[in-house]
């Protein structure tokens, strides 16, 4: 006797309800800036806020009620009005317009120093990594020079030279740089030892060749995130310095100028320093959004969560 195998029974469909597919269709990933600007919110936030400001800065002639410069002693502290839109200062000097034309100031030195700093710190930390001989001499002096918080190297240094834009710059760059190089350094003594390296190395390969192949293309990542925050820090040190009169000169409209000249008046004038602290506070934390993107989308231990 032959037994047949009856085919295998599908289980039926309940009454009513369609049959569902068997593969999903797929979700359509977003693209272009909007894509972007979803992976990515912090760099979005944060590099839109810092446009607007760029963008303030240049067009300051055009944004200003008036010459930042221009003394009216008769309408001194004057409070905000239709005239004078966050107030007047001690001088009768337009605050609205000496905001705007400070975020020029404190761009400028921001941009500048991180360049500057980044630049330096790359060349002696490319040096100190790969130099074995040169390591110990050079961080050395790196460790002395970051014994020193930054503010107070900055102050020793602009007492040495007079107030200005370019004075202020350099000696802030300065004091930032030490940090740039040990970050570079760190990065260059973990990729020497990497089998592409120590390949190139026993094949003859010259040393400036191994670090411009090698080297530098590895560590462009990290140090355009420290440049982001060395770019806030030094608004802020820049700040400092003008404030306590050993940065720009008050003919300059910066923003630590203003709450300089606003501090004897706190207590009875509080808007001569606060607007100014706002639009710093505000310059501040659109660059740390802007870094702290940047860190999440070159830090692949970020994109896999993403």
């Amino acid at each position: 006797m032959t037994v047949t195998a009856s085919p295998p029974v599908e289980p039926a469909s309940r009454v009513g309800e369609p049959d569902l597919p068997d593969i999903l269709p797929p979700v359509k990933e977003r693209r272009g800036i909007t894509g972007f600007a979803y992976r990515y919110p912090a760099i979005a936030i944060g590099g839109a806020m810092l446009i607007l400001l760029i963008l303030m800065a240049i067009f300051a002639p055009l944004l200003g009620t008036t010459d930042p410069t221009t003394l009216a002693p008769s309408k001194r502290t004057r409070a905000p009005s239709a005239e004078y839109w966050f107030g007047s200062d001690m001088m009768g000097r337009d605050i609205y317009s000496r905001v705007i034309y400070g975020a020029r100031v404190s761009l400028i030195v921001g941009f500048a120093v991180a360049i500057l700093a980044s630049l330096a710190g790359l060349v002696v930390g490319l040096v100190s990594g790969f130099v074995r001989w040169a390591d110990s001499i050079i961080m050395r002096i790196m460790d002395g020079m970051m014994s020193i918080p930054p503010i107070l190297l900055a102050v020793a240094l602009m007492a040495l030279t007079r107030g200005s834009v370019p004075n202020v710059i350099a000696a802030i760059a300065v004091a930032e740089f030490p940090r740039v190089a040990r970050l570079v350094r760190s990065v260059v003594l973990t990729l020497r030892e990497q089998p592409y390296v120590e390949a190139a190395v026993a094949s003859g390969t010259r040393t400036p060749m191994i670090i411009a192949r090698h080297i530098l293309p590895n560590t462009i990542a990290p140090l355009t995130v420290q440049a982001t925050y060395i770019c806030a820090s030094a608004m802020i040190t820049e700040s400092i310095l003008s404030f306590i009169g050993a940065g720009t000169p008050p003919i300059i409209p910066s923003w630590g100028n203003i709450m300089a000249d606003g501090r004897a008046l706190w207590q009875v004038k509080p808007f001569i320093v606060f607007f100014p602290a706002i639009f710093l506070s505000i310059t501040v934390l659109a660059v740390n959004l802007l870094g702290d993107g940047l860190r999440d989308a070159v830090d692949p231990r970020m994109a896999k969560r993403l």
